[in-house]
């Protein structure tokens, strides 16, 4: 038993080494899946934990996000792992005493399930070239796209991410967008493509324009991925900068 252990921590040690290779950045997200019923309940709740936040200058920072199907995603920077083992509520939870325990309370009302991962910003795949921002001014309309793929073909989706890069590269694409990796805390492999849009229809304007930049080129390329892909998934979003916080300049 004690051999299974040890391979399986090697395993998952290099999982995360591999994984993490090229990505510049981490960011560990809370996700919460808010019941239609109670999204209205919810956005209050989140908005009183965030003067609650500002009262009591918390020591933390988040941007966030939510999609069409509801997901409420709270997004925090990463140095390192050992991150984790912080407690920044704490002292906040102290100070609040039954007011902290009962506004998380009220949280639980809202969601049947809830967690935290850890995704990485991989800035080689990514498509910015005036430079990578994960908050664009003026476009908080967000298009987010899926790649799922297996650990056998983790080299080859790797290699067609870098293609369709290149292709945008070569075309002078004006439709940029970031690449995020999966990390600890997830069950599945995937690359998430996100592109900022100001709103739906400049979304679908920039699609349209790029196609025509691309050319037919873009089908192989594109193939190159795609194939290897297990399954995909799209959703829209949108962040939203009256749920974000960061603590009081000294």
């Amino acid at each position: 038993m004690k051999t299974i252990k040890t391979t399986c921590l090697l395993v998952l040690i290099l999982c995360l080494t591999v994984n993490f290779a090229e990505a510049q950045k981490l960011y560990r997200v809370h996700q919460d899946n808010v019941k239609p019923s109670m999204v209205s309940e919810y956005e209050k709740i989140a908005k009183e934990f965030n003067a609650a936040c500002v009262e009591h200058n918390l020591q933390a920072s988040w941007i966030t996000a939510t999609t069409s199907d509801l997901k409420y995603m709270y997004v925090t920077p990463m140095e390192k792992f050992a991150e984790l083992d912080e407690r920044p509520f704490a002292a906040m939870a102290e100070a609040m005493g039954n007011k902290f325990t009962e506004l998380f309370e009220k949280f639980d009302a809202c969601y049947d399930s809830h967690g935290s991962y850890i995704i990485g910003l991989n800035e080689k795949l990514s498509y910015m070239p005036e430079g990578i921002s994960q908050t664009t001014e003026g476009e908080n309309y967000r298009d987010y796209f899926f790649i799922y793929y297996t650990p056998a073909n983790a080299k080859k989706i790797r290699e067609g991410m870098m293609a369709v890069k290149e292709l945008f590269v070569a075309k002078a694409s004006k439709n940029y967008y970031r690449i995020y990796h999966s990390g600890f805390g997830t069950m599945e492999s995937y690359y998430m493509v996100a592109m900022s849009s100001k709103d739906e229809i400049d979304s679908a304007t920039k699609s349209v324009k790029n196609k025509d930049v691309l050319g037919p080129d873009r089908f192989e390329t594109f193939d190159k991925v795609m194939k290897y892909a297990s399954r995909t998934a799209e959703s829209t979003g949108k962040m939203r900068p009256d749920l974000a916080y960061s603590p009081k300049k000294e």
